[in-house]
């Protein structure tokens, strides 16, 4: 396989599953419906650095501890769970709101930021890069397909790393399509029980996502 093909291949694949609905959907279409896109595009990046994390990782080699030792493996999946799980809970509680707070005036749900979230860019960054990193099933991933793509006369780290961008870009690409359809639907979500539904719909799939984690063995 030359090195376009490689390219042209592992862009289809991934290009696929980039357009699946998961967790990294749920959490940039939830940041940008409400309004905070300076947070959003910090999940953005934060997903996309994770991505360039497991992709590099897997290049060299590390990532294959992930598959070798259940040791290694489970540490990275409860951390990664318990980080999900505790991210979902925050969204179902904080969704719960006072009775009175039915009655907030049409003014108080135009506002820009999220009121339960505090932070812009490094915080949204943060959150879509322990999302990422946490996930073992994503460094699991790379180990099963990256080495697939990577002819055998190129070299290994620098080839890796490539196909890790082309995944970067891709991502980066369709995340972006994500918050411009968020911002159309802005006007609507940014009513306060519009907000609370879509903060329990996302936390009841967040805590999904975690306790899957959880429960896989690998």
């Amino acid at each position: 396989m030359s090195i376009l093909a490689s390219i042209w291949s592992f862009a289809l694949v991934v290009g696929l599953l980039t357009i699946i609905p998961g967790l990294d959907t749920a959490i940039i279409l939830r940041t940008s419906v409400l309004g905070n896109y300076r947070r959003a595009w910090g999940v953005v990046l934060g997903i996309q650095s994770g991505t360039l994390f497991w992709g590099t990782c897997t290049s060299l080699g590390i990532t294959a501890l992930l598959t070798a030792s259940q040791v290694a493996y489970n540490v990275v999946r409860w951390a990664g769970a318990a980080y999900l799980l505790w991210m979902g809970f925050c969204m179902l509680r904080d969704s719960i709101r006072k009775p009175e707070d039915e009655g907030e005036s049409t003014e108080a749900a135009e506002v820009d930021e999220i009121p339960n979230e505090s932070g812009g860019l490094l915080a949204g960054w943060r959150r879509g890069a322990l999302t990422n990193v946490l996930n073992p099933k994503v460094g699991v991933f790379y180990v099963a397909m990256l080495p697939q793509f990577i002819p055998v006369s190129a070299p290994h780290l620098p080839m890796g790393v490539l196909l890790t961008c082309v995944h970067v870009a891709l991502g980066t690409l369709w995340s972006a399509m994500l918050v411009v359809f968020a911002r159309s639907a802005r006007r609507w979500i940014q009513r306060p029980l519009a907000r609370r539904l879509l903060d329990r719909v996302t936390g009841v799939v967040i805590l999904g996502f975690g306790i899957v984690v959880a429960l896989s063995d690998s």
